[in-house]
């Protein structure tokens, strides 16, 4: 039923918005040939008009000063008009109440927390919210009802509001950024000392790749040496055994001599 509702209240609202148009541009048009006409500058229409016989003089000027204070005061009430089809309109859509709920709610239940309240009796404590509200300037057209459920929703979650204080709730965060802060220090301190080990370890590596190059340098120099050594003892042997075979052939030799000399 809302729905099939609907599009005869936005026709509605259509004729309404073009209506009041056309009397305002009216009432502004009558407004300037009025006075137009009381400087001199236009004339006063020509009314005939007799009553009884009698010929009204200037039938015309009050014709058109009386209709251009009727439209005048038709363009007077346009303001009040206005508010009630604002509150036609609200009452009709209840998505758009709950919307001024919420905003209502969450705007004094922001100062509930910021400790704009004090007042601690129920009724004391709505009327103080609702006074509150009504001075927010992005609250002070809504209704009523509106502000008082705003109200009584705030006075029931004022406790919440005293746990969750907006200098709490502040200090928490303060607290929460200096352990994230700390826990970012620990990461680099961390990465710093695993780039410590990461050196050490390729240090560690490069001495026991120079260790291993050393050793089997040295395996290779004892080696030549055992080479060196076994050479020198060869050669060695070999000499002494010339040098006795010679000593016996000399031996050999002087006695072959003196057998072959004279005897004096």
């Amino acid at each position: 039923m809302n729905e099939t509702y609907r599009p005869v209240a936005v026709a509605t609202s259509l004729l309404q918005l073009v209506c009041t148009f056309l009397l305002v541009v009216s009432a502004l048009g009558l407004t300037a040939a009025t006075g137009a006409a009381f400087l001199g500058i236009l004339p006063w229409p020509d009314l005939p008009l007799a009553v009884g016989g009698t010929t009204i003089e200037g039938a015309g000027m009050i014709a058109q000063i009386g209709v251009t204070l009727l439209l005048l005061l038709l363009v007077g009430f346009l303001p009040s008009n206005a508010r009630v089809r604002r509150l036609e309109l609200t009452n009709r859509d209840f998505q758009l109440s709950m919307a001024d709920v919420t905003q209502a709610y969450a705007l004094v239940h922001a100062a509930d927390r910021d400790g704009a309240f004090q007042l601690s009796r129920e009724f004391d404590a709505m009327r103080e919210r609702i006074d509150w509200m009504r001075a927010h300037p992005d609250l002070a057209e809504l209704e009523h009802d509106v502000l008082q459920v705003a109200a009584q929703m705030s006075v029931e979650s004022r406790d919440i509001a005293e746990v969750y204080t907006t200098e709490k709730v502040e200090r928490a965060r303060s607290f929460l950024r200096q352990r994230q802060q700390e826990v970012e220090d620990y990461r680099q301190r961390i990465s710093m000392a695993q780039a410590t080990v990461q050196e050490i370890k390729r240090w560690m590596q490069a001495v026991s790749v120079e260790e291993g190059l050393a050793e089997k340098q040295l395996e290779r120099l004892q080696k030549d040496l055992a080479e060196v050594t076994d050479a020198i003892k060869l050669t060695g042997h070999a000499a002494s055994e010339n040098v006795v075979g010679l000593q016996m052939r000399r031996k050999a030799n002087s006695a072959g001599n003196s057998e072959t000399l004279p005897a004096e």
